[in-house]
């Protein structure tokens, strides 16, 4: 499977500052991380530092930076973001708050096909809702 990319409406809703760019969607990765551009032209605060491991193994503090507003398509999520790289990157965790998904086949992002007109989100197992 090739690199997956997608155009987001990245908006901090404090300010109203918005742009749209062109990230990475990733699976592998957990959070949202933008380029130190993004987060200055959209105006981000520095809610605090956070210890990331990179590929390699190497350790570095980064900025977490918010709140960030993320818009694909028809849906939209409140995140924070890392300030990290020279490119956005979408990760598991906002992927699965918009309810988007990686179509490998067509190696682009969208919207998942169960659940066209609005976001899913599941919040119980059946486990804990008294299921077998």
């Amino acid at each position: 499977m090739g690199l997956v990319h997608a155009d987001l409406n990245l908006k901090n809703p404090r300010t109203g500052d918005q742009m749209t760019v062109r990230a990475m969607a990733d699976s592998g990765a957990l959070l949202m991380c933008i380029p130190q551009h993004v987060a200055l032209q959209l105006q981000l605060e520095e809610l605090e530092r956070r210890e990331v491991t990179l590929a390699d193994g190497n350790r570095h503090l980064v900025p977490y930076v918010g709140p960030l507003q993320v818009q694909f398509s028809n849906r939209r999520c409140f995140t924070g973001a890392l300030v990290l790289g020279d490119e956005a990157l979408l990760g598991s965790v906002p992927m699965e708050d918009l309810d988007v998904l990686i179509d490998p086949a067509r190696q682009r992002l969208i919207v998942n096909p169960e659940s066209p007109n609005i976001a899913v989100a599941p919040v119980k197992s059946n486990s804990l809702m008294g299921g077998h």
